[in-house]
């Protein structure tokens, strides 16, 4: 690309060379015809191809031409400033992507098989028992490979406390413990009625 561009920079340089040396209304003559040849493609190429180096070369042009004279160009002005963006992006791009480093396989792996064999084991569990292999990630990394790789939250263990209770009505045993039995009266009690 790099060459591409080179080759179209020098050529242009040339032209503009080229022109210091003709007349007036040689120029307007030309770019007269060039308009007239550019309105004719427009209408017979509904969206010509750009290689990354005529788009390298039209975003500068575009950037050094006023934005009056941008109906010059092929493409529409937001094209143009899109390519702009573009290329700045391309030239700011960071090798290491910020934020926490990504899990790695084999602990994603040995995730998934602890959660797959132990099916009623919770988050909590199993990363704990993951920090007792010396393996430590957080209950969060946790439930996110367990969606990313289908997995849910844990299968509920039993009934909820609603449920048991109404499953054990007719056995629980009334107990008051907050009851004194009228009979027997306790030695405290004794002690401060004397």
């Amino acid at each position: 690309m790099f060459l591409s561009l080179l080759y179209i920079a020098v050529q242009r340089i040339l032209q503009l060379l080229l022109l210091r040396f003709q007349s007036m209304p040689s120029k307007d003559l030309e770019v007269i015809v060039l308009r007239h040849q550019s309105a004719v493609l427009r209408r017979q190429v509904p969206r010509p191809l750009f290689r990354p180096a005529d788009r390298v070369f039209l975003s500068a042009a575009g950037r050094l031409l006023p934005r009056i004279h941008w109906s010059a160009f092929v493409v529409t002005p937001a094209t143009l400033l899109r390519w702009h963006r573009l290329l700045v992006a391309k030239r700011w791009t960071y090798t290491q992507r910020p934020g926490r480093p990504p899990t790695a396989p084999e602990v994603r792996a040995l995730i998934v098989r602890f959660a797959r064999e132990n099916p009623r084991w919770g988050y909590q569990r199993i990363v704990g028992e993951l920090k007792r292999l010396s393996v430590v990630v957080s209950a969060t990394t946790f439930k996110k490979i367990l969606r990313a790789e289908g997995l849910g939250p844990t299968v509920r263990r039993g009934p909820s406390w609603r449920e048991f209770l109404r499953a054990q009505a007719e056995h629980i045993i009334a107990v008051d413990f907050f009851t004194v039995d009228h009979g027997v009266v306790p030695p405290i009690v004794c002690a401060v009625l004397h």
